[in-house]
């Protein structure tokens, strides 16, 4: 059944770290933010309650086991009945690869060469909307954003205006229907990162449902009076012809309210859908093992054999990482640079989660 994994959240002023509990509703955007709501396991003294933790971003958690989407009808009529059956331990079967590892490898690259190629497609027109789905720590932003750097060069050199931006973090309606303005031109592109509460938002979604229509004339219009919009001088119609790509740990297919799951399908419709079918922690480590081999810690100048040091200590410690991701590799040849014979012991400590005690 479903649960949710925890990194950083917070309950009533309660820091939740690393923690795991029975998860009964998908991620909402609220007036105060972003939320997940589950049954408290004991952890936050309201045992067996059902309690609405705030978070920052879809990074700050991960969802295992079985979801109510994927059950059955009768499964469905069962857990609502049963308690029981969203057990916090997820019993699974051995996993059984049908790829090699240099296969798999190679699946990996070729999703990011298609970003890349995708993404440049964006700012010629080609491709008007994109929508990137995958883990977090991965490299999802550094192709895109290597892709728009490229394609600006010219502009930079000729002090002209920026034709792209990456948005990142929560952002309301209003500010969306302003970034859309501002880019709206033939040639622009506007990258939100990460930024999962306009998905979250019926407002936004309508929004971004006018931007990305599939017409010729794409026309976004705000008819609610706004200070802000006349201020700054932007008009309450316009069309827009720029192009959008979001980035983004939600798995479409996963969300479970029918609201807006309906909402997702149409905005799903309207884009290129790219799933970097990295969907297990082996996946997510050979991207990390193939990134590193390509020359990641080329600029650290260790000796030979270091960075694949780095990599057998974090598949051993794969368990105990605090965030299997391509930031913790970088964290760890920090620390190899810093003391080449006392690294291990500082990453166990700093890096790794305490081992629990019996």
């Amino acid at each position: 059944m479903a649960n949710v994994t925890i990194f950083a959240g917070e309950y009533r002023g309660t820091k939740v770290r690393n923690k795991t509990f029975r998860l009964i509703s998908d991620v909402k955007s609220g007036a105060k933010g972003m939320y997940v709501t589950v049954q408290d396991n004991g952890t936050l003294g309201y045992k067996d309650k059902s309690v609405r933790i705030k978070i920052k971003s879809m990074e700050d958690i991960t969802v295992s086991g079985q979801t109510i989407a994927d059950m059955s009808d009768s499964q469905r009529k069962k857990a609502n009945k049963d308690d029981n059956v969203f057990s916090l331990v997820t019993t699974k079967e051995p996993e059984v690869y049908t790829e090699t590892d240099e296969q798999a490898i190679e699946r990996i690259r070729e999703r990011f060469d298609i970003l890349e190629e995708m993404t440049e497609g964006t700012t010629t027109g080609a491709v008007r909307a994109m929508i990137v789905s995958g883990p977090p720590g991965v490299g999802k932003s550094f192709g895109v954003e290597k892709k728009l750097e490229e394609a600006s060069l010219f502009d930079k050199m000729a002090s002209r205006k920026n034709r792209f931006e990456v948005v990142k973090g929560a952002m309301s309606a209003l500010g969306l229907y302003a970034k859309l303005y501002k880019f709206s031109d033939e040639g622009n592109v506007l990258v939100f990162d990460d930024c999962d509460s306009i998905l979250l938002d019926d407002l936004s979604l309508n929004i971004l449902k006018a931007a990305l229509d599939s017409s010729k004339k794409r026309t976004i219009s705000w008819n609610t009076d706004s200070r802000m919009l006349h201020s700054e001088g932007i008009p309450d119609r316009f069309d827009f012809k720029g192009s959008v790509i979001f980035i983004t740990n939600i798995k479409f297919e996963h969300v479970r309210s029918k609201k807006l799951k309906d909402h997702l399908d149409a905005l799903e419709s309207r884009c290129h859908y790219l799933d970097l079918t990295m969907d297990t922690q082996r996946d997510k480590f050979l991207r990390i093992k193939q990134i590193v081999r390509d020359g990641m810690l080329d600029s650290y100048d260790f000796e030979d054999g270091a960075a694949q040091e780095i990599v057998d200590f974090m598949w051993e410690q794969k368990n105990r990482l605090r965030e299997l991701s391509l930031r913790t590799v970088l964290k760890i040849a920090d620390l190899r640079k810093m003391s080449e014979h006392n690294w291990k012991r500082l990453a166990e400590t700093t890096i790794l989660k305490r081992a629990e005690v019996c």
